[in-house]
């Protein structure tokens, strides 16, 4: 099918209501970018329960979806979201484990890669043990941003906030982090 005939994620979950079916699509389009985020914050097995009961969830809810959003994917975020949530408490202590865990030496290769690993190592503890600090809403906000690559407004959809809490959240998570990674926290824009 070409791409600009296939139909619109609210086409689909309109027509799942009647044929289950046809939810499939949805999978297939967004299984892999969920998962690629939940795994980075709750590790692969996790993941990949917290995907499946996330795609459960948004099955037995499709009902109630508002068919005049015609991207599903920031309602599919924040199901996955509110799943996550379930598991904060073992977010945060992967988040601190990994924060003591010695990091990997870097791959070989040319000059660049390698002083770019090194300096990503460096800044990978201090970074994990600021994210364990922030409370939920800002980790939320913050990690749906960088690692989801949602809008403001599609995080505002996802977790069902105002885009003003979104912003101010996320401002404040970045001003932590900054502070955390000893950054001047009055610096502009830290992603």
């Amino acid at each position: 099918m070409d791409v600009d005939t296939q139909p619109s994620d609210a086409d689909l979950i309109e027509r799942s209501r009647h044929d289950a079916g046809a939810f499939g699509p949805l999978y297939d389009r967004y299984a892999v970018q969920l998962f690629r985020y939940a795994q980075r914050r709750l590790g692969v097995d996790t993941a990949r329960d917290v995907v499946a009961d996330t795609f459960l969830a948004a099955f037995a809810a499709r009902g109630r979806y508002d068919l005049t959003r015609p991207d599903a994917r920031p309602w599919l975020f924040g199901i996955l979201t509110r799943e996550i949530a379930g598991h904060h408490r073992r977010e945060s202590a992967r988040l601190r484990a990994l924060a003591r865990c010695a990091p990997e030496p870097p791959v070989d290769g040319p000059a660049d890669r390698v002083t770019a690993d090194v300096t990503a190592q460096a800044s990978r503890q201090p970074l994990l043990a600021a994210l364990a600090g922030l409370n939920r809403g800002e980790r939320d906000v913050l990690l749906l941003y960088a690692w989801g690559e949602l809008s403001y407004d599609e995080i505002a959809a996802a977790l069902g906030i105002a885009g003003g809490t979104v912003r101010s959240r996320l401002n404040r998570a970045r001003t932590k982090v900054r502070a955390a990674l000893g950054s001047d926290p009055t610096e502009s824009t830290v992603e």
